[in-house]
């Protein structure tokens, strides 16, 4: 019985922790979805991080609704998180119509 509530309580520990429930950017992109909010916010805040050096816009704010738009739009079956940020950047360098 000792070993059986160690197993359950070590299983629980361990199947909560942040470093299996990270999402990676080789990730698939069908994942984003099903992600906890908390993975998401990680995740976000790691591509705002490593992105804003590229343009002080790219924050984690932008790659969270990018993110989710993009993952809520059309089939991401065959996509990788990483695609979808490349995505999200290329999306935020073009030019917008209104500029002259």
């Amino acid at each position: 019985m000792k070993r059986l509530s160690f197993v359950l309580v070590f299983c629980c520990a361990m199947g909560s922790g942040p470093a299996w429930a990270r999402l990676k950017l080789d990730d698939l992109a069908s994942l984003w979805p099903r992600a906890s909010i908390t993975d998401k916010i990680d995740f976000t805040n790691r591509m705002g991080k490593a992105m804003v050096a590229l343009s002080p816009d790219l924050t984690r704010e932008y790659f969270m609704r990018c993110l989710e738009e993009t993952a809520n739009i059309g089939d991401t079956r065959n996509l990788t998180l990483s695609d979808m940020v490349r995505t999200c950047v290329s999306l935020h360098a073009q030019p917008s119509s209104e500029e002259p």
